[in-house]
C-alpha cells in the first residue's frame, strides 16, 4: 500500500468494480461466413474473355487462327486467277478449308482442358461446370458465323483486281440467302465439332472421327437407295447443302433437323453430362 503525493490517500492495486463494465470496449460479434452458394458468381463476361484468351494461348490454337486467318485470303486470291470474276464463287471457295478447320477448332476448344491438365484448376475456380462449358462454345460459334461475312469483304478487293488484270467484267450478285446458309452451315460445322469433343475429351479421336466422317457417308451414300436415304437424314455435311445453296424447303429442314439431333444434339447432351459428373484428379 503507498500514498499519493497530493492527499496522500491510500491506493491499492484493486480495480473499482463499479466501473470497470463502462470501460470495457464493446465489441461487434464476428460475422459469419458466407456459404459458397451465397458467394458473388464470376461474371460470364469475365469466364468468357478468359476463355477466348486461352483459345490463343496454346501452340495448337495460335497455328489454328493462323491457318483460318491465312487460309481465306489465299484461297480466294488463287480461285480469282483460274475463274471468272464472280464474288459469289470467290467467297464461297473459302468454304473448302473453313469446313475442315473449323470443327478441328471446336474439339480444341473443349479438350484442350483435359489434354493440358488444367480441367481442376479451371473448375476449382468456376465449380459450375456448365458456366464453364457454355463460355468455351461462344467463341469458337462467334468465329464460325463471322467467317462468311470475312470471306465475302476478301472477295470484294480480290474480284475488282482480278477483273482488272483480266479485263472482264465482274458479277457483283449475292445470293443474300445462300450467304445466311453458309453462315448457319459455318456454325453447325463448328457445333459438331464441339460436341464430339465434349463426348470424347480426347482431341485426336474427335478429329479423326470428324475428318473421316464424311467420306464414310460419301462411300455410304453409294450404296444404293437404302444407302442415300441414310446419308441424306443423317449425314450434316450433306443435309446442309440446300441450306448453302439457299434453298432449303421442308423435307429439306427435316433432314437436317435429323442430323443435328444425330451429331450434335445427342452428343453435346451426353458430353456436358459427363463432364458434369467427371472426377477430376
Amino acid at each position: 500500500m503507498t500514498d499519493t503525493p497530493e492527499t496522500g490517500t491510500p491506493v491499492t492495486g484493486t480495480p473499482v468494480t463499479g466501473t470497470s463494465h463502462a470501460r470495457t470496449a464493446t465489441r461487434p460479434p464476428a460475422p459469419n461466413p458466407k456459404p459458397a452458394s451465397a458467394r458473388a458468381r464470376i461474371p460470364f463476361s469475365r469466364l468468357l474473355r478468359v476463355e477466348t484468351r486461352k483459345l490463343l494461348d496454346t501452340r495448337s490454337g495460335k497455328i489454328m487462327a493462323v491457318l483460318l486467318v491465312a487460309l481465306i485470303p489465299a484461297s480466294i486470291t488463287a480461285r480469282g486467277f483460274v475463274t471468272d470474276p464472280d464474288l459469289h464463287t470467290l467467297a464461297g471457295t473459302a468454304g473448302i478449308g473453313l469446313a475442315t478447320l473449323l470443327p478441328v477448332l471446336g474439339i480444341l476448344t473443349v479438350t484442350g482442358e483435359w489434354s493440358h491438365r488444367t480441367a481442376l484448376v479451371t473448375f476449382a475456380l468456376e465449380p459450375r461446370r456448365s458456366r464453364v462449358l457454355a463460355a468455351k462454345c461462344l467463341p469458337p460459334l462467334i468465329i464460325a458465323a463471322l467467317a462468311a461475312p470475312f470471306s465475302l469483304l476478301v472477295a470484294v478487293p480480290v474480284t475488282a483486281v482480278v477483273a482488272g488484270v483480266r479485263d472482264l467484267p465482274a458479277t457483283w450478285e449475292v445470293d443474300p440467302a445462300a450467304m445466311l446458309g453458309w453462315m448457319v452451315t459455318n456454325v453447325l460445322v463448328v457445333a459438331t465439332g464441339l460436341a464430339l469433343g465434349m463426348l470424347l475429351l480426347n482431341g485426336p479421336a474427335a478429329i479423326v472421327i470428324c475428318l473421316t466422317t464424311p467420306m464414310l457417308w460419301s462411300m455410304v451414300g453409294r450404296m444404293g437407295s437404302t444407302g442415300g436415304l441414310l446419308a441424306d437424314w443423317l449425314d450434316v455435311n450433306r443435309a446442309a447443302l440446300p441450306l448453302t445453296n439457299g434453298h432449303l424447303t421442308g423435307g429439306d429442314a427435316a433432314r437436317l433437323a435429323t442430323s443435328a439431333l444425330v451429331w450434335i444434339v445427342l452428343p453435346a447432351v451426353a458430353g456436358t453430362v459427363r463432364i458434369s459428373r467427371k472426377e477430376i484428379t
